[in-house]
């Protein structure tokens, strides 16, 4: 069986070996700018309640809290020993590594800091800003895919992928293994279907008042952590396993934990029944 071979070009336009426009950034470019049309959509709709400075402020915040928390967490979790000879890496954007966990840290931050210096209902904030991560998602994971990096484990399915760069060399012959394209896995269930749920949940439930303002956060965390796990298992590790989990496994850990936990003090704090 023919598989396909990986062979795109991870950047749009390039000047040198490593600068250049990498369709990564303008993922990122795209998602932030989906982001901004629908936060000014929200409060034509009556959905947000922030005017344009303050949605722009936010905006601001938000990719902040993206790029330091992703890089920074990337450094922390996956390159720890470099990071630490050499703090300056941090910089090294165009050589690429982000993580999402790390992302969502320091966007939680951000939130944090922004509704308390704003004097805006946190879990208010949360529910909508919630709602604009997964088109970034989306895009991450394809761009991932356009990169040929995080590839999946070993597979004989239809429609396995062959990574050129992750062929290892077995004395003088390549070994040729096609792998689960594991970032459209994610793409779908990270990306496209939390963008579908937390829509649907925002503007049928949340708007209307019939669920706690935080239960969406919490529900997206959990879900977020749940289909992440389910990736991990086609995913070839790209760093050393914690307690037999690979690594995005483990954080995800953490994650569904505070999504519960949202939900439960949302439920709590707001002393309405679940929908």
């Amino acid at each position: 069986m023919g598989y396909y071979i990986h062979n795109l070009d991870p950047f749009l336009i390039q000047i040198t070996d490593n600068w250049g426009i990498r369709w990564y950034g303008i993922a990122y470019f795209i998602a932030f700018l989906i982001a901004s049309i629908y936060l000014r959509s929200y409060q034509r709709e009556g959905f947000c309640n922030l005017d344009y400075d303050l949605q722009s402020t936010l905006m601001l915040f938000m990719i902040l809290g993206v790029v330091i928390g992703g890089r920074l967490g990337y450094c922390f979790f996956y390159d720890w020993g470099k990071f630490r000879e050499n703090p300056f890496i941090f910089f090294d954007f165009f050589k690429g590594g982000m993580s999402s966990h790390g992302g969502f840290l320091g966007v939680s931050f951000m939130l944090f800091y922004f509704a308390k210096s704003k004097k805006v209902s946190l879990l208010y904030l949360s529910d909508i800003i919630i709602t604009l991560v997964p088109p970034g998602l989306l895009l991450g994971r394809i761009a991932n895919f356009i990169n040929g990096e995080l590839w999946g484990k070993p597979t004989s399915m239809p429609w396995a992928v062959i990574f050129p760069d992750s062929n290892t060399m077995l004395s003088t012959i390549y070994e040729i293994t096609p792998r689960h394209p594991s970032q459209l896995y994610q793409a779908i269930t990270e990306g496209l279907l939390l963008w579908i749920f937390t829509q649907w949940r925002f503007r049928k439930f949340t708007v209307l008042n019939k669920i706690p303002s935080g239960q969406i956060s919490g529900e997206f965390l959990s879900l977020y952590a749940f289909f992440r796990i389910f990736c991990e298992q086609f995913r070839e590790p790209d760093a050393e396993l914690i307690l037999g989990l690979s690594r995005g496994s483990f954080f995800s850990l953490f994650l569904l934990f505070f999504g519960i936990l949202v939900m439960f003090f949302s439920y709590k704090i707001n002393k309405t029944k679940f929908y």
